[in-house]
């Protein structure tokens, strides 16, 4: 399976308010890129965070896509809070919910697995997302999402938009969060293999080095 990580991050490297509130920082262009590969992806991938805070479609968007197709949506919810009227429940694409193994919650118009005994266990659902026929993964989100596929060296491409805004604040969220690397010898190492200018922004396409 290809795993691919996308996101959209101010010049200074923030990618919401220091609310948590999300903030515009693509543009049309970048926009376009980003249906077109959710279009190409067999799933699309998110924390329960992103549900909650953003309550995103995760479909693909017929302005900027032809005969769009309808990936798989996944949302990462150890403890299954997930609200029952989340638009990704909302039917129009098929949708997964992937709680603990303690978790006995159900979701309308969603299928559930449960794997990890506390918090969800990646390295464990990958092959169960494998034996559905998934192939390419993209995973959209949130910053605890994003390090927990680097860290474990699942990613294996990150595609970066850099948009030319300024959100300051130490308490804003920066693309990778949860605990980070410990130490210099645990950081993430990134081998760059593509940059592109698009409207005002940068695009900048990254392999995971493994």
């Amino acid at each position: 399976m290809k795993v691919v990580i996308n996101f959209a991050m101010s010049a200074d490297g923030k990618i919401a308010l220091k609310t948590r509130r999300q903030t515009r920082i693509s543009n049309e262009e970048d926009k376009r890129r980003v249906h077109q590969l959710r279009n190409s992806s067999d799933a699309i991938l998110v924390g329960v965070e992103t549900v909650i805070s953003d309550n995103p479609k995760l479909t693909v968007n017929a302005k900027y896509v032809k005969n769009p197709r309808r990936p798989v949506r996944i949302v990462l919810d150890s403890r299954g809070r997930t609200p029952r009227d989340a638009l990704v429940l909302n039917g129009e694409a098929p949708t997964i919910i992937v709680t603990n193994e303690k978790c006995t919650k159900e979701f309308p118009n969603a299928e559930t697995i449960r794997c990890g005994r506390k918090e969800v266990d990646i390295k464990r659902l990958m092959p169960f997302l494998e034996r559905l026929g998934i192939e390419k993964l993209m995973v959209e989100g949130g910053s605890r999402v994003i390090w927990s596929f680097l860290e474990s060296k699942i990613a294996d491409e990150v595609n970066l938009f850099v948009g030319s805004i300024v959100i300051g604040g130490e308490k804003a969220p920066t693309p990778a969060g949860g605990e980070g690397a410990a130490s210099e010898k645990t950081v993430v190492e990134l081998r760059l293999v593509g940059a592109k200018v698009l409207g005002n922004g940068v695009l900048l396409r990254y392999e995971v080095v493994k």
